[in-house]
């Protein structure tokens, strides 16, 4: 199964064409970018090919990601990257999906965590004992082996969800937290928990069901985020009180869901976007909070000039929240175009993130935003390039990651030696 991104943002790609982290960074002055690992250079692409999401880091340095297609049956991998004596890094595969009768371990995998015991959690979009998506846990084992399982297989023949399109998030007692784009009580998306019991037998549960109501919104793309409080924050790519805006579908909102007696949550929508070419819409990432509470994210379209937007959602009194446009993205050379992924942010307020398209060869950038006391600035820190694919990848879809010493990883979908996607590190 190819991603589906370069279907959904084919009419974006026209235009153009015609829970983070708290370290101090240093501002870009000049940065250097170079790729760590090219995918694709096995046979048959055994060492996976297509990664869209977020990298993760382990206490020894080590990285972390995932593959939506490749690996030694073509439907996904999990692989790890090892930095060397002398700086080069080594890429090793921990388990190639469909590797079970039916593929029922799950296939196209997006995005990981880790949990007690050194313990990988993560999802498939697809796959499973239903065909449906999964959530799984990776273990490690002896001798560097490791070992997957099923927790959970989605079915879309009841008010499960079903097709979990982003990577979880761990709470503080150790459940697992995360969306599926459809299925549910109204088949618009869920927001699930899974809870781990006796005998290592994990228990899923619905915590909201999304409604295409009018005011809810709906099919959720993005990853969640807990608050100190244990509310949890998110975006749906479509909905809200927008109306007949972006399409008929609505245009996306932000949501709080807040824990409450006997374990029932409840949902607030915080913002509904709106396509009057000032909002942004079509959010597919999360958002990232900083110490005073605000929100932050991404859309992938809207804003003056059509290409996106980074946003903040503010609380206020009475409990209103205030959404502000701190940036939109311009169709030109000197700036990124279409963010898919969310934002990370240093002690000092600044946003660091991706676009898929745009910059100054239309194939993806790296940009800051720079808090300042009259407002906000934005700059490009890389412009990835065709022309150069053999050795810069290109089409960045996932966020990016800080190391200890403020150097950005991420991935790229396409690009590299074979043009099957990169791992990328930013120095500044």
């Amino acid at each position: 199964m190819q991603s589906k991104r370069p279907l959904i943002l084919l009419a974006a790609a026209f235009i153009v064409v015609f829970g983070f982290p708290t370290i101090t960074v240093p501002l870009f002055a000049a940065s250097s970018e170079k790729v760590l690992y090219s995918f694709c250079t096995l046979s048959n692409c055994a060492d996976g090919n297509t990664p869209e999401a977020n990298l993760i880091f382990d206490a020894a340095g080590n990285l972390y990601g995932t593959t939506f297609d490749g690996g030694a049956y073509g439907f996904g991998s999990i692989f790890q990257l090892v930095r060397g004596s002398n700086g080069t890094w080594t890429e090793k595969v921990l388990y190639s999906f469909c590797s079970a009768t039916n593929c029922a371990d799950g296939t196209n995998p997006e995005g990981l965590i880790f949990g007690n015991a050194g313990k990988l959690y993560g999802i498939t979009l697809t796959g499973g004992g239903y065909g449906f998506g999964a959530v799984f846990e990776l273990a490690p084992g002896k001798g560097g082996t490791w070992s997957e399982k099923v927790l959970h297989n989605f079915d879309a023949s009841g008010a499960d969800g079903y097709y979990p399109y982003t990577g979880l998030i761990v709470g503080a007692t150790g459940n697992l937290y995360g969306v599926t784009e459809w299925g549910g009580a109204y088949g618009d998306g869920t927001v699930f928990q899974l809870t781990e019991g006796a005998k290592g037998k994990w228990t899923e549960k619905t915590l909201h069901s999304f409604n295409n109501n009018g005011k809810d919104g709906y099919a959720p793309f993005s990853g969640l985020m807990f608050d100190a409080a244990g509310n949890l924050y998110g975006t749906t790519s479509v909905g809200g009180a927008s109306g007949t805006g972006c399409g008929g579908h609505g245009c996306g909102i932000v949501f709080q869901l807040a824990p409450g007696a006997k374990g029932k949550w409840t949902e607030k929508v915080l913002h509904s976007f709106n396509d009057n070419g000032k909002d942004g819409y079509d959010p597919w990432a999360g958002v990232v909070r900083d110490a005073a509470g605000n929100l932050y994210g991404t859309t992938t379209a809207g804003g003056a000039s059509g290409c996106g937007t980074v946003f903040k959602v503010a609380p206020g009194v009475s409990g209103k929240w205030t959404e502000r446009v701190l940036h939109s993205f311009e169709k030109d050379a000197n700036d990124g175009c279409v963010p898919l992924a969310g934002l990370v942010v240093d002690k000092v307020g600044n946003l660091y993130g991706t676009t898929f398209y745009g910059g100054a060869y239309s194939d993806g950038a790296v940009f800051e935003l720079i808090s300042r006391t009259n407002g906000w600035t934005e700059k490009v820190v890389h412009n990835f390039d065709w022309s150069l694919f053999v050795k810069d990848g290109i089409l960045p879809g996932a966020g990016l990651i800080f190391d200890a010493k403020g150097n950005l990883y991420g991935t790229t979908e396409n690009g590299g030696a074979l043009n099957s996607g990169t791992v990328f590190e930013i120095t500044p």
